[in-house]
């Protein structure tokens, strides 16, 4: 049976940067005899009332829905509906909370650097000095200092002494954030291993000259890389750990070269691992949510 489905990526955002996405998606689909079809977040209005939950849109819902934004509220919308979706609502949420994907890894004693979180505060608070010198007590410097959420490296800080930390502080306000343990072995250096299902379909490496971050959005560079079996097992189990049918895994160098992990992406751009490979994750992702519909 000739499956149909639906690519929502976020109709607000510029550039083409998350259509690009959607188009490979939904060109992969069509490799696997799908009809797929693209779909702004901004197009489909969830309806609640008493008697009924629905979205509001003159097309039939799809039999499955890849989800490349990070609208969690349509896609708990949709699940409600019994669509499919990939992933779930809840991975994207976990996924986009950098504190709630550091819970979910140490839970299961996963390897991540030294992490605290920050204790919440509201507008009219402000930060203990007591938090500071117990973050600076356990980690020492220089320490990240790392927004809860973030895309392509950003809201990420490396500090090298308490008024820089103080200088933070007042740059993030109330929103939340971790203090952590700056990876100094990972120095501009790390890994983006793209897992589908329980296997890594594509890796590369990034590097930077000037900066202790690696991303290809802040200046990095990228090349081919063949991952060992040990960061392998790491990026399936961060990716089990979140619940997520795929993801991008971003991995450090930690003593030894042994695999940290940094952040998992439950829907990371794959335009330049395809350049960087040549290998097309989509392709994978598509096969994958095809097979697992067929238990629908």
């Amino acid at each position: 049976m000739k499956r149909t489905g639906w690519i929502i990526y976020n109709g607000n955002l510029p550039g083409s940067k998350f259509l690009d996405f959607a188009e490979m998606l939904q060109k992969a689909a069509e490799k696997f005899n799908s009809k797929a079809k693209l779909i702004k977040n901004n197009d489909l209005l969830s309806l609640l009332t008493t008697s009924k939950l629905d979205v509001l849109s003159e097309m039939p819902l799809p039999d499955y829905v890849v989800f490349t934004d990070k609208d969690i509220y349509l896609a708990k919308q949709l699940e409600y509906l019994g669509v499919p979706v990939f992933n779930k609502a809840e991975v994207i949420a976990v996924s986009d909370d950098k504190i709630a994907t550091y819970q979910a890894l140490a839970k299961l004693n996963l390897p991540i650097p030294k992490t605290i979180i920050a204790p919440k505060i509201f507008h009219t608070g402000s930060f203990d000095e007591r938090v500071i010198e117990m973050a600076i007590e356990e980690i020492g410097f220089p320490l990240i200092m790392k927004e809860a959420f973030g895309s392509f490296g950003e809201q990420v800080y490396l500090v090298e002494s308490k008024k820089e930390l103080n200088k933070k502080l007042e740059l993030i306000g109330n929103k939340p954030f971790v203090f952590q343990e700056f990876v100094r072995t990972s120095y501009g250096v790390d890994l983006r291993l793209q897992v589908v299902g329980n296997k890594v379909v594509a890796a590369m490496k990034r590097k930077s000259d000037n900066d202790f971050r690696a991303n290809i959005t802040a200046g990095g560079r990228m090349e081919a890389y063949t991952p060992t079996q040990s960061e392998e097992e790491i990026a399936v189990l961060a990716t089990e750990a979140i619940g997520a049918d795929f993801a991008g895994v971003d991995l450090l160098y930690g003593e030894e070269n042994q695999p940290i992990i940094c952040e998992i992406n439950s829907n990371a751009h794959i335009r330049n691992l395809y350049e960087c490979t040549g290998i097309n994750a989509a392709d994978y992702m598509m096969e994958y949510v095809l097979n697992k519909i067929k238990d629908y």
